[in-house]
């Protein structure tokens, strides 16, 4: 019965942050993606602080669209190891890959919550081999076999989009379940 209050928890914090995204998103698109100026510009000194907003900021709807769901979900597989991990996990993928695209990302406004998705997938896809336990084991599996394909989100396809973000957040993610899913 215990897993019942846990759940309603979990499922209030992600509410909170799919209120947040879609509400940065209507705000954004009222003023004309004004918001998108703290995205996350490589080697720009003012913009390095902006690793902590760019992962709310988003282009347009079908961009945001794109990333909540996967966000959503991936976030509460997360969030089964526990709150300590979870929030660290959080921390290393956003701070991870933000410092990254910032040192080696193109010349751009990199902005999205796609670097945090494909952080959190790489979480997961490690974090039960690292653990161990039977449970975490049977995510990872589940979500490397039903999201392997993501992987290949990782390289070079259409100039718009952050390879960047997703590949340095992969890579974030797999060093956050290798420093916490113990």
């Amino acid at each position: 019965m215990s897993q019942i209050p846990l759940l309603k928890k979990q499922l209030r914090w992600l509410a909170l942050i799919a209120a947040i995204l879609i509400g940065v998103q209507i705000v954004n698109l009222v003023t004309g993606n004004i918001l998108n100026q703290f995205g996350l510009v490589p080697r720009s000194l003012s913009h390095i602080g902006y690793l902590f907003t760019a992962p709310f900021l988003h282009g347009n709807i079908p961009h945001l669209l794109t990333n909540l769901l996967p966000l959503l979900l991936f976030m509460w597989l997360t969030m089964q190891w526990n709150n300590r991990v979870f929030v660290l996990t959080t921390l290393t993928i956003m701070i991870g890959a933000g410092l990254a695209v910032w040192l080696f990302g193109r010349e751009a406004y990199h902005i999205g919550a796609s670097g945090m998705v494909y952080g959190y997938f790489g979480f997961l896809v490690l974090a039960g081999f690292v653990s161990k336990k039977i449970p975490y084991l049977i995510i990872s599996v589940l979500v490397a076999l039903l999201y392997g394909g993501m992987l290949v989100g990782v390289l070079p396809s259409q100039g718009f989009i952050s390879f960047e973000y997703h590949l340095f957040g992969f890579v974030s993610g797999l060093i956050a379940a290798w420093a916490w899913a113990r």
